[in-house]
């Protein structure tokens, strides 16, 4: 179960970007710089010159920053909100200046859970979920908010809590489409005064104690043997039907009752080469004598 410590193990850590980064073209500006001045004062032996093309070197190295595609970048002047900067190079003033916040406006994924919450119900459930966010508002997100991708996390887990309290643990289990929605309404309204929006949230599973799964599981089964049973009630009630209209079709009519009855005996002998008639009413109903009756005559033709 996702939870504060995965967040971090997982590398989705809270600190935003700083700007106390590597600059791989300000090290590379300092490098170039630093040995023109090393070879001036070698050749020449210009110190002077050597120390201003350095202390160049290192303003360059300092002022020179360079943001990704994927980044802005928060200036404070003198501590007061400057601009936002990137993606691409762009250049600060050496102390004046400085780059605290780096924001990062991709997709952003963060899981978060809910362990033994009392459903509506009063069922303890572990609710995993995962949000997918994106920040709109880059100058919202650095300065309205303090480590606003801690302040995403907790929103998120709070608001999950807060829907389980609200719901039954049927309609949770049933619904995972409509809760998903509305968890996503809910968090998206917290965060919006963040800079932050709420692409989706999905929950990913939800478990329940083993003795409770274990009731569930024989209501499940009992429900289905409830179904089957009535099904074959309610098929015996259609068949019943049929068989009493056939009845009244055969009480008015005895030759059609006595052309049915020698095609079962007929279906009966060719399927199983023997037939067992049992004394009763459908002996009768069958007339054997008048079938055998009427074989016989038919041998007696054919001689």
């Amino acid at each position: 179960m996702a939870s504060h410590d995965d967040n971090h193990s997982s590398g989705q850590g809270w600190v935003t970007g700083r700007g106390d980064r590597t600059n791989a073209p300000a090290i590379l500006v300092f490098i170039l710089l630093a040995a023109m001045g090393i070879y001036l004062y070698m050749r020449n032996g210009q110190i002077i010159l050597s120390i201003v093309i350095g202390l160049i070197a290192v303003g360059l190295a300092w002022s020179l920053k360079v943001a990704k595609q994927w980044e802005r970048v928060v200036i404070l002047r003198l501590g007061k909100f400057k601009q936002m900067a990137g993606p691409g190079m762009f250049f600060i003033i050496p102390v004046v200046d400085e780059t605290p916040i780096w924001v990062d406006m991709r997709v952003r994924t963060t899981f978060f859970a809910a362990e033994k919450t009392l459903t509506k119900d009063n069922v303890p459930v572990n609710v995993d979920a995962v949000m997918f966010w994106i920040v709109d508002d880059p100058m919202k997100a650095a300065l309205e908010v303090e480590e606003y991708q801690k302040a995403v996390f907790w929103a998120a887990q709070t608001t999950l809590r807060d829907m389980i309290g609200k719901t039954e643990l049927y309609a949770m289990l049933a619904g995972r489409e409509h809760i998903d929605e509305e968890l996503k309404v809910m968090i998206d309204k917290r965060t919006d005064s963040w800079g932050v929006s709420v692409r989706s949230v999905e929950i990913r599973d939800v478990m329940i104690p083993d003795e409770l799964q274990d009731a569930m599981s024989r209501e499940a089964q009992a429900e289905r043997e409830r179904r089957a049973r009535v099904i074959l009630g309610t098929a015996e009630l259609e068949i019943a039907g049929k068989f009493a209209e056939a009845a009244k079709m055969y009480h008015n009519n005895p030759e059609a009752f006595s052309l049915r009855a020698m095609n079962i005996l007929y279906e009966g002998i060719k399927e199983k080469s023997s037939l067992v008639i049992v004394p009763s009413n459908m002996v009768n109903s069958l007339n054997p004598g008048s079938i055998l009756g009427y074989v016989s005559k038919m041998e007696e033709r054919n001689e």
